[in-house]
C-alpha cells in the first residue's frame, strides 16, 4: 500500500506557508535596512553644524530725527527683515527715552535695520534714508530741535563708510538742495532698543502719528523735494 504524502491541497498549503514565511522574512529584512538607514541619516543630521539663519543678514543704523517717522519707509522696503527704533551715539548704559530727551547725552533717536543684502543693498537703504530727513539741517530735524534729533549715518565697516560718503557726495552734487549736506557719518556705537511703546508707533497710534508728521513739516518737505517716492 502506497504511503500517502498528502493531497495537492495540503502540498499547496505547505508551499504557500513556506513562501509566506520567505516573503515575511524578506519584508522584515527590508524594514531593518530602512531603520538602519534612517538611524544613520538622523546621526548625520544631528552631527551636521547648525545653519545660522542670521548669517546672510546685515544691520544698518541711521539717526534721522523722530524715530517714529523714519520707521515706516524701511518697513515697506523689500529685503528689510526687521526694524527697531532706539538710541545710538552715547555712552551711558541702558538709556531711556527720558534720559535721551533730556539732551544731556550724545544719544540720538535712531533706527536699526536688519536686511537681506541679496535683496536690498546698503546703498539702496541710504537712498531711502535721505528721503526721510532734511540733510541740510544740523540742529535737529524739522520742528524737533536738539542733539538727540540730529541726523547721522552710523557705519559699521570701512565699506559702509565708503558707500555712505559716496552717497552723501552724490546727493550734494544732485542739485536737489541749495544748502550743503550736513548729515554726519559716524562710526557705529552700541544700539539700544527704545521702550516698547515707541516700536511701530505709526501702527499703534496711526492718528497721532499722522498728525505729528504733518504738524512737524516733515510730510510737506518730503512731498516738495521727493514727490510720492519712498
Amino acid at each position: 500500500m502506497a504511503v500517502r504524502t498528502g493531497s495537492w491541497q495540503e502540498k499547496k498549503a505547505g508551499l504557500i506557508a513556506t513562501d509566506t514565511g520567505k516573503c515575511c522574512l524578506k519584508i522584515d529584512n527590508m524594514k531593518l535596512v530602512y531603520l538602519l538607514v534612517a538611524a544613520c541619516l538622523a546621526i548625520v543630521v544631528d552631527l551636521a553644524p547648525a545653519q545660522d539663519s542670521s548669517a546672510a543678514t546685515k544691520t544698518a543704523v541711521f539717526a534721522g530725527g523722530c524715530f517714529w517717522c523714519i520707521q515706516p519707509a524701511f518697513d515697506k522696503a523689500p529685503g528689510v527683515i526687521k526694524t527697531t527704533v532706539g538710541y545710538c551715539g552715547g555712552t551711558e548704559p541702558s538709556p531711556t527715552y527720558a534720559l535721551v530727551g533730556s539732551e544731556k547725552t550724545n544719544y540720538r533717536e535712531s533706527i536699526e535695520i536688519v536686511y537681506d543684502p541679496a535683496k536690498i543693498s546698503y546703498d539702496r537703504l541710504l537712498d531711502i534714508y535721505w528721503k526721510q530727513i532734511d540733510p541740510t539741517q544740523s540742529d535737529g530735524q524739522f520742528t524737533d530741535i536738539g542733539p538727540s534729533y540730529r541726523a547721522a549715518i552710523f557705519y559699521g565697516s570701512d565699506e559702509e563708510k565708503r558707500i555712505a560718503e559716496m552717497s552723501k557726495e552724490k546727493l550734494g552734487h544732485s542739485g536737489k538742495f541749495k544748502k550743503p549736506i550736513v548729515t554726519e557719518i559716524l562710526p557705529a556705537m552700541k544700539f539700544y532698543p527704545a521702550e516698547d511703546y515707541h516700536q511701530k508707533y505709526y501702527q499703534q497710534n496711526p492718528e497721532d502719528f499722522e498728525a505729528f508728521e504733518h504738524g512737524s513739516g516733515r510730510s510737506s518737505f518730503q512731498k516738495k523735494n521727493w514727490g510720492d517716492k519712498p
